[in-house]
């Protein structure tokens, strides 16, 4: 683990990159959840993918977004920690929890140089030009979706729903929103998906 890294772009956007025992030339950029809601970049769900994708030499780029701007800063943050990692690593993978994955999944969407994209959870909507399946057509490369069963916080459903329709991953777990004491599980479960993604 490094000290905390300050992501360039105009933000006060603070990151910890966790490296993998051999030198890694792929990382995943993990986007955590509603900062408004006590998310940030030590979230359970973030630590566990991370600890899962270095096992598998994968370095993980778990960040914290900046001041709130209602979405639109913070797909700005998202899309500068994936500018970061890229002039850093030969490739790049991004994953996200509840509105981080809306971000993930809106980042891919609007381009930015991945070769998967996970999202665990996600948000569906955040505003009107911010809505995952208005755009889900436009995401270029691998897509997985995780979701619970249970989950009553985030609009899923959508988001599952486009990525069934354009034949892209998806994962169910019988769990709520949090994925209480199916932390590891959901943890191997993106890995799986993103190793194979970003191994040469």
């Amino acid at each position: 683990m490094t000290d905390t890294i300050l992501v360039p772009g105009g933000r006060d956007v603070r990151a910890t990159l966790d490296e993998s025992a051999d030198r890694a030339d792929a990382v995943v950029v993990a986007c955590p959840p509603h900062p408004q809601q006590g998310g940030h970049r030590g979230d359970a769900r973030l630590t566990a993918v991370s600890d899962e994708l270095t096992a598998h030499g994968i370095d993980c780029l778990r960040f914290d977004y900046g001041e709130w701007d209602d979405g639109y800063g913070e797909l700005a943050d998202t899309r500068n920690a994936v500018a970061w990692a890229n002039e850093r690593y030969d490739r790049v993978g991004l994953f996200g929890f509840s509105f981080g994955g809306a971000m993930a999944l809106l980042s891919a969407a609007d381009g930015v140089e991945i070769e998967a994209v996970s999202a665990l959870g996600p948000t569906a909507r955040l505003a009107d030009d911010l809505d995952v399946p208005a755009v889900f057509d436009q995401i270029r490369v691998p897509v997985q979706v995780v979701y619970g069963t249970r989950d009553d916080i985030a609009e899923w459903q959508p988001v599952v729903d486009c990525a069934t329709d354009f034949h892209q991953s998806t994962v169910e777990f019988a769990a709520d929103h949090f994925f209480v004491g199916q932390t590891e599980k959901v943890a191997v479960a993106v890995a799986e998906f993103l190793v194979p993604n970003l191994v040469q």
